[in-house]
């Protein structure tokens, strides 16, 4: 008995409620509350944070930036964190089925979709060049130390020199590249060897993004093993990714530290940690800074994918998602700041070599983690044991949020479909997912790859994210109602949602996300890759990608309201914004209060308690027919009949 409840209280049960059968064996749980944890850490924590908060935290004054950066994850980040986490927890549903909450906004449960969509069919592509990158350090040279190679240029300038081994046949290879290169006139700027093996031979680069001239294969058969060891790794849903997170989610912060360790032993690595923490104060009253802070903690945390409801929703009923919020949001956060010690110390060693302001030497996006990164593994003795590890966390990096991204479209399918068939065949749908994701990610393969990469990055999870996340804050909070929003919680907790987040829910974070919202609109640029233009088409197709999701929010209320019963459009849109009867928590056993069986009998759980009360009312109906003879305490006979007439 002892066992068992601690074993009770291990899973998050409530002290002092008796321990309850609380496995959904119809749809699965989380075999442990770790798994959960690290499941949650492994897609919050992602390439974002290795590449994203560092080049922010220098170009916004250094240590200055951590001041928004903090109050922006105290008001806003933890607490849509802990909203989405107990939104899927209570319901034990994926990001649509939650939507019973207020069927007219299960569009926005579609939007999470389609955002997890795109943010799946891109990010995979960059696991896929993780994934080549750690192939071809698979040698005692790595390919990019030297400038002798075919696809270098007269401008490429290594802090290496030249190889002992340079090749006058290799040098007349580039002879077509030199009458282009020598146009190039008063270069201030060196190509390092990094960069042009990333432009000219991993991509090999076109100079349009509508000419996709051919598929780059080793990038394809990259791509496909990267989808091949997502769908392993899911293929028993959360029971196989469950275990394998032990791993892709630890092993990172491993190579950190061996990183850290042999980054702040380098020539110079004070120099870039000085200029990582020294604040620039006049920055702090720049609204700029404030925005990139509160879109950093909005994205980094992965508030309005869907994957944080999808991996709640797996969670035993009582679990204390309040205590799991807490500690992956702040996990999170300080695995960035982790990292930009790790980083700094690397480009401050960079900067020392070539003799140039630590400004000058880190880029943002794939060009900090595929050009600066791999220059400076080639600097360290035993570059491709370095380069091996570096590029091993990357790859387990965006696996963590790729397993996260793929369980959230599979669940939505699985939950909205529901039958018995599907459930039984859940590795078919994840399969399915798995082969139209590796066909969509075949486009960002060709030479125009990366400008169709970026576009995805720039407009598809951008502005919709900041729409969707203040959408359902309004849903939760004022049309299903904070009061009873914070009922269900205390219901599954425990105890009541703490007085700070009842206030953040209400006013705090949505405001912030307005503010957010407004500021993308004001600082909105087009976008650029090096110095090539975006074309206007191009730029509409963005928008488009970043309306798509949107757009799923009106059209489905539209829809839901207009098969809704009701004689007038406000009797309609009434009904179409109360709770489902079905709302509530999944297990018949947790269904208490005001979601007792009476309010659900149509739920097959609830069938048998059903039955139990016809029989009860029939007996009580035969006992108001005939008399009904009690033995009382004495011994004697109390007759009672029927009042004459």
């Amino acid at each position: 008995m002892e066992e068992k409840q601690l074993s009770g209280i291990l899973n998050g049960a409530v002290p002092g409620e008796p321990v309850k059968k609380d496995e959904n064996s119809r749809r699965g749980n989380w075999g442990n509350q770790i798994e959960f944890v690290l499941t949650s850490v492994g897609y919050a924590v992602g390439l974002g944070n290795v590449w994203r908060f560092p080049y922010l935290c220098y170009r916004n004054g250094g240590g200055a930036f951590m001041l928004p950066y903090f109050i922006m994850l105290v008001f806003c980040g933890i607490p849509l964190f802990f909203l989405e986490l107990s939104f899927g927890q209570f319901a034990s549903q994926g990001c649509l089925g939650v939507w019973k909450i207020s069927p007219m906004f299960k569009g926005v449960g579609y939007g999470m979709m389609v955002v997890s969509t795109y943010i799946g069919i891109y990010y995979n592509v960059v696991i896929c060049i993780a994934f080549y990158y750690f192939f071809m350090s698979m040698t005692n040279l790595l390919p990019w130390t030297y400038c002798n190679n075919p696809w270098n240029t007269p401008d490429c300038s290594g802090v290496l020199g030249s190889s002992p081994r340079f090749n006058a046949s290799l040098a007349n290879a580039t002879t077509s590249l030199v009458a282009a290169a020598s146009e190039v006139v008063n270069r201030t700027k060196r190509t390092s060897p990094s960069e042009e093996y990333w432009k000219h031979y991993v991509l090999n680069i076109s100079d349009d993004i509508g000419n996709f001239g051919e598929v780059r294969l080793p990038i394809l058969g990259c791509l496909a093993v990267s989808w091949f060891v997502v769908f392993l790794c899911l293929i028993k849903g959360v029971k196989s990714s469950g275990k394998v997170v032990y791993f892709t989610a630890t092993f990172p912060y491993l190579v950190l530290t061996i990183l850290f360790i042999r980054g702040i032993t380098l020539d110079g690595a004070i120099n870039g940690i000085k200029f990582y923490l020294t604040p620039q104060w006049q920055k702090v009253l720049d609204a700029k800074v404030w925005g990139d802070a509160a879109s950093q903690i909005f994205y980094s945390l992965g508030c309005a994918w869907g994957g944080l409801i999808t991996m709640a929703s797996y969670n035993k009923f009582h679990n204390n998602c309040f205590r799991d919020s807490i500690i992956i949001s702040v996990t999170n956060c300080a695995t960035s700041v982790y990292a930009g010690f790790v980083i700094f110390s690397i480009l401050g060693f960079m900067a020392h070599n070539l003799n140039v302001p630590v400004s000058e030497v880190a880029d943002h996006g794939p060009g900090l983690a595929f050009v600066a990164y791999p220059e400076a593994l080639t600097l360290l003795p035993i570059s491709p044991l370095w380069s091996l590890l570096f590029f091993f966390m990357l790859i387990l990096l965006g696996l963590g949020t790729q397993f996260c991204l793929l369980e959230t479209l599979v669940t939505a399918v699985v939950d909205e479909i529901g039958t018995d068939w599907i459930i039984r065949n859940k590795t078919v749908v994840t399969l399915s997912v798995a082969v139209v994701g590796f066909l969509l990610g075949v486009p960002l393969t060709t030479q125009a790859g990366i400008y169709w990469l970026l576009l995805m990055d720039n407009y598809a999870a951008s502005f919709s994210l900041v729409i969707i996340s203040c959408i359902m804050c309004i849903c939760v909070m004022y049309v299903y109602g904070y009061r009873n929003y914070f009922k269900d919680v205390e219901m599954m907790l425990g105890f009541p949602p703490p007085l700070f987040f009842k206030v953040c829910w209400r006013f705090i974070s949505p405001l912030i996300i307005s503010f957010i919202l407004i500021f993308t609109v004001i600082q909105y640029k087009p976008i650029k890759y090096n110095n090539y233009v975006y074309p206007g088409w191009s730029l509409a197709i963005g928008f488009s990608m970043a309306l798509s999701s949107v757009v799923c929010i009106p059209i489905y209320a539209l829809y839901k309201i207009s098969r809704s019963p009701g004689a007038t459009f406000r009797e309609r849109l009434k009904f179409a914004c109360m709770a489902d009867p079905k709302w509530g928590p999944a297990l018949q056993e947790h269904r208490t209060g005001r979601y007792a069986p009476m309010a659900s009998e149509d739920t097959v759980e609830a069938r048998p308690l059903k039955e139990k009360e016809e029989l009860k009312d029939e007996e009580k109906e035969r006992k108001d027919e005939i008399s009904l003879t009690i033995q009382g305490s004495n011994g004697s006979t109390n007759t009672h009949n029927h009042p004459n007439p």
